[in-house]
């Protein structure tokens, strides 16, 4: 494995090794203290970050490493200078380089004029390492396994979605996407995560109606309010609010455990009762986000 910038190329063992191995380093942090030692990491923000920043900086800390921060006063990526160019430069330097980004083809340039390991830490298409914490929390709380799976997204069909999707169908897990109409995921993804859910014993389902989530192990919200940068909250709301997650769906569904990638928008895509309700899984899914990235690190890192 030399990058990290999508699952959709990773086999389910890989994929399920690194579940493994970030269960094994969040059980034993101790074991792993120095697996980066002397190592220094460049983390890239284009936008804004609670959780992939922290994480990530205090991941690498855990690991023995040193996280370099560039935040986005630099400018977009190839604003200053071309991406090639700030590639080679920092391949000078440092051991790996983590990017979250406004476009998929930055992590492209980054890794393909590089001469590290580049990691997605979020792009317009993608957002791996989310879907690698999700998944090892889902693998966690069903008694550290996969096996026979199922989990619906309900909501807007974006980057999340893409990654639950695809990393779903590799490691053979049932996964309903559950949209208004007119927010589908990108078509192109979706049968490509069709394709896959095929060779590796998976499922994809798309539709516009919640009842067809009926039987799923957890319900999987994102935010909606990214896209009012050209819709306004009122009008998001009322398109979405169909889709909203709160006791009586989770009940109707029968499902027992509720999910959120978070910044969790309280009262809007899930109300306070299921968020803070006893089968939320949201601040395990945050804390695994730093074993999961330290699992993908420690993948690239130390062969």
């Amino acid at each position: 494995m030399q990058h990290f910038l999508t699952v959709k190329d990773r086999s389910k063992e890989e994929l399920m090794d690194i579940i493994k191995l970030a269960v094994d380093f969040k059980a034993n942090p101790a074991k792993y203290s120095q697996a980066l030692a002397g190592k220094s990491i460049a983390t890239i923000y284009e936008k804004p970050s609670l959780r992939t920043r922290v994480s990530f900086d205090v991941g690498i800390a855990k690991l023995g490493g040193h996280a370099v921060y560039m935040d986005q006063q630099n400018g977009a990526l190839g604003k200053r200078e071309s991406v090639k160019d700030f590639a080679l430069n920092l391949s000078c330097w440092v051991d790996g380089i983590v990017a979250r980004v406004f476009d998929h083809n930055t992590l492209l340039e980054l890794a393909e004029f590089g001469s590290v390991p580049v990691v997605n830490s979020l792009c317009d298409l993608y957002h791996p390492c989310q879907a690698m914490a999700d998944y090892q929390t889902l693998y966690e709380a069903r008694g550290n396994s996969l096996e026979g799976a199922s989990i619906a997204y309900i909501g807007d069909g974006n980057n999340v979605t893409h990654s639950l999707m695809l990393a779903g169908a590799i490691l053979g897990v049932k996964v309903v996407v559950i949209t208004p109409v007119g927010y589908s995921p990108d078509a192109h993804l979706v049968l490509e995560a069709q394709k896959l859910a095929a060779e590796n014993g998976g499922e994809i389902i798309l539709s516009h109606n919640v009842d067809d989530a009926k039987g799923v192990e957890a319900v999987y919200n994102d935010t909606w309010i990214s896209m009012g940068d050209t819709k306004s909250l009122e009008e998001i709301k009322k398109i979405f609010e169909p889709y909203q997650t709160n006791v009586e769906l989770m009940v109707k569904l029968g499902a027992k455990y509720f999910m959120h990638c978070q910044p969790v928008y309280r009262g809007i895509e899930a109300t306070d009762e299921v968020v803070d309700g006893e089968d939320s899984l949201l601040m395990q899914q945050a804390e695994n986000r730093m074993h999961a990235q330290n699992a993908v690190l420690m993948t690239l890192l130390t062969k």
